[in-house]
């Protein structure tokens, strides 16, 4: 298939350092508050880069929890591929790709694990359904069919049911440490807007990029 004629015509609206604000998670911040008042399904989906040791990346997407000036978070099956990679290689990146407003941030650092304390809170915030779910897929794994895990899960909902449902210890969550920002402004004839920001000991430093 010749996908030539799909070419996407950029607005005007540009994006200048002088426009950017010094932090890049103040920068971020804004950027996502746009985003979920431009009504973007699920503005917090996020794609996720890891790579084993034989050097071979992966990518999927996950959803955005939480974020502040310490980093963002996500979590998951601490036995899937990607915690097995992360594992490895604690270096991972991030892509949000808000197309309709004409912007990418992309982000690299480092992952460490949140603290149980912190884990457990928002696991209590997950509908019970999403609760028990954790507890009956073993991500990452091979399975014979579907109805084996639809069985798994209702044989949980029997264990659980009256019940709270606790944190399983293979699940938690996960802190990216950036270490770089790129905030991605589409414009016409494709001469994209750039801005990175690097981190440099405990200040970040700001730079223009070619598209």
């Amino acid at each position: 298939m010749n996908l030539d004629n799909i070419n996407h015509p950029y607005s005007e609206k540009g994006l200048s350092k002088k426009e950017t604000l010094p932090s890049p998670f103040d920068q971020f911040d804004l950027w996502f508050k746009d985003a979920t008042q431009a009504d973007i399904i699920e503005p917090n989906a996020m794609t996720l880069s890891t790579v084993d040791t034989k050097g071979q990346p992966s990518s999927r997407t996950v959803l955005l929890k939480s974020y502040n000036d310490e980093g963002l978070v996500f979590f998951t099956n601490y036995e899937s591929l990607k915690a097995q990679q992360m594992d490895q290689n604690p270096k991972v990146a991030l892509l949000f790709a808000w197309l309709p407003l004409n912007r990418q941030v992309r982000i690299e650092g480092k992952v460490q694990k949140t603290s149980t304390t912190e884990s457990e809170a928002y696991f209590k915030t997950r509908p019970r359904g999403s609760q028990i779910g954790a507890w009956a897929s073993q991500q990452s794994q091979t399975i014979e069919s579907r109805e084996e895990l639809q069985k798994k899960f209702k044989n949980l909902e029997k264990e659980y049911e009256g019940k709270n449902i606790p944190l399983p210890p293979f699940w938690g969550g996960y802190r990216v440490i950036p270490e770089k920002f790129e905030f991605w402004q589409g414009r016409r004839n494709r001469l994209h807007d750039r801005i990175l920001y690097k981190r440099t000991g405990q200040n970040w430093e700001q730079f223009r990029l070619c598209p």
